[in-house]
């Protein structure tokens, strides 16, 4: 959904983040979190300054068990026309932050597992049967895959809410987000490796 959000802005030649921020200016309790995780993460990924030369930035919103969460993804060309990814801005809001660490450790542990999924993750089934074995043919995400991952937790006095898994579904349209803003290519089958995309 993010990633059409995206081509929809791309379509009415707007920036993706002033797109969704139109989109919820209507004023209620999920339009108001929804675009406070989103200025909140764009302004600490320095959304309004330019990427760089050979680098791209991705945008995703999502809202799950109770909690909003925007996320920023920066890419960059790697060795080879590989694509790196440099870092991962969240923003989160969760209701009142009872444990602020545990909160960002689920955030980083969501976003890797969001990326490494959509990254070259895959499970195909040949007479019935599961052709991934183990680790060496169903990679999972590394240490070395992402640079950095920078959580910001939103003040709130809301009730508290899901901090497990609201982090997963925005990871992989903002980098797939990025890697448009970066090579111009939109992907749209996963894994992304099988659509032509190489990571550094």
């Amino acid at each position: 959904m993010e990633s059409i959000i995206d081509m929809a802005a791309t379509a009415a030649s707007r920036d993706p983040l002033a797109f969704r921020l139109d989109l919820l200016a209507g004023g209620t309790p999920d339009q108001r979190r929804l675009a406070g995780v989103l200025t909140l993460a764009a302004e600490k990924a320095g959304w309004g300054t330019p990427a760089g030369a050979g680098r791209g930035r991705g945008i995703a919103v999502h809202k799950s068990f109770g909690s909003y969460v925007a996320q920023v993804v920066e890419v960059s060309r790697g060795a080879g026309d590989t694509v790196k990814i440099d870092k991962v801005t969240c923003a989160v809001d969760c209701g009142v932050p009872v444990n602020p660490d545990v909160i960002m450790a689920q955030m980083e542990g969501g976003i890797g597992y969001g990326l490494g999924h959509v990254m070259r993750d895959e499970i195909t089934l040949e007479g019935g049967e599961v052709v991934q074995s183990n680790f060496p043919d169903y990679e999972p995400l590394r240490i070395g895959d992402i640079g950095a991952i920078e959580t910001h937790i939103v003040p709130s006095t809301e009730a508290p809410s899901g901090v497990g898994e609201p982090a997963v579904p925005p990871a992989g349209p903002a980098l797939a987000n990025a890697i448009f803003a970066l090579t111009g290519k939109r992907v749209t089958r996963l894994p992304m490796e099988k659509s032509g995309i190489t990571f550094a």
